[in-house]
């Protein structure tokens, strides 16, 4: 009775540290990016003095204050120093653009796009899982090919030729969803989301749906469902115990194809015309915003890396192997 919560403090020990490992290493390599992202921002042909300016005719006076207001007249070492000791307050510096802080124009637009991909990953994952696992168990059968079909279609079409087929169809010819906006909120701007969801959907689901039916495949071609079959067991408790053993790669799939949401975000919200932050994105790298751009890229890449951990935590707790090679360690 003592032996049991010994051994489990000291299973824990290691995958604490494996956590604390993988933080650290995530905390250096978003340190890198935010580095490689300012440096090329600056890089990049434009003035941002110029841009903020116009076609107004200015004085050298007024191009230095702006300049130092916006420590443009520092070296660009201490422009990015600068610029991280006000990152890690919270505070990352006014956006040139719209002339408010970068917190509040993220703040206001992050809502639209966290609903949206969470919204067209939920659609995508409810549809692709069950219609892998059973392509995979009927394969042949005409659900099947009609699941091979649905990918083919989700990877070759693209995201805005998708959004305008969608709108022209749904809300032009058959006025059923809105054409464009966010709406007045709740229930409103669900609605408005339904049609820019089902665009990133079709392609993400493509792609979980692929991964789903090749990992179902190659595990009930195993010796354990043949096993398993043969000791007469349910063709239901095989195909879940099938479906466990394939969710490590159901997971990583699923996983990757979130992290490319942000890139089919930039294309779905220019379509129907959302106030995200990919249309903030886009924006913010044509006027050269530099505050905005690399908020957005920083909050990308914890995202991604936060995603990335997840993923890497539920291997462990998906795959017994895993878990035993990382306690030995």
């Amino acid at each position: 009775m003592i032996a049991t919560p010994i051994a489990r403090a000291s299973r824990s020990r290691p995958l604490g540290r494996m956590l604390v490992v993988r933080v650290l290493g995530t905390i250096g390599i978003l340190l890198v990016l935010s580095i490689v992202v300012f440096s090329m921002l600056h890089l990049a042909p434009g003035d941002i003095v110029k841009n903020l300016l116009g076609n107004r005719p200015s004085s050298p006076d007024a191009v230095a204050a702006i300049r130092a207001q916006y420590n443009l007249d520092q070296p660009l070492y201490m422009q990015y120093l600068i610029w991280l000791g006000s990152a890690l307050t919270g505070d990352f510096g006014q956006s040139i653009r719209l002339q408010d802080s970068v917190s509040s124009v993220i703040g206001a637009r992050v809502g639209i796009t966290a609903s949206l991909s969470g919204l067209a990953f939920a659609l995508a994952v409810v549809v692709a899982i069950p219609l892998g696992v059973q392509s995979a168990v009927r394969s042949g059968s005409w659900i099947d090919r009609f699941a091979t079909g649905f990918g083919i279609v989700g990877l070759s079409a693209p995201t805005f030729a998708v959004g305008l087929l969608l709108l022209y169809v749904f809300a032009f010819y058959l006025p059923i969803f809105p054409v464009y906006g966010s709406g007045d909120g709740g229930l409103d701007t669900l609605w408005h989301l339904v049609l820019p969801g089902i665009t990133l959907a079709l392609g993400l689901g493509a792609i979980i749906l692929k991964l789903t039916r090749t990992a179902m495949l190659r595990e009930l071609e195993t010796d354990y469902v043949t096993f398993g079959r043969a000791r007469g067991l349910p063709d239901r408790q095989v195909h879940m115990i099938a479906l466990r053993n394939a969710a490590i790669p159901i997971v990583t799939g699923a996983s990757l194809v979130l992290t490319f949401l942000v890139g089919g975000t930039v294309l779905a919200e220019t379509t129907f015309a959302l106030p995200g932050l990919g249309t903030l994105l886009q924006g913010s790298v044509l006027f050269k915003d530099i505050a905005v751009v690399q908020a957005l890229t920083l909050l990308v890449a914890v995202t991604i890396a936060t995603i990335a951990l997840l993923a890497d935590l539920a291997y462990i707790f998906l795959d017994p192997r895993i878990r035993a090679k990382e306690t030995a360690q």
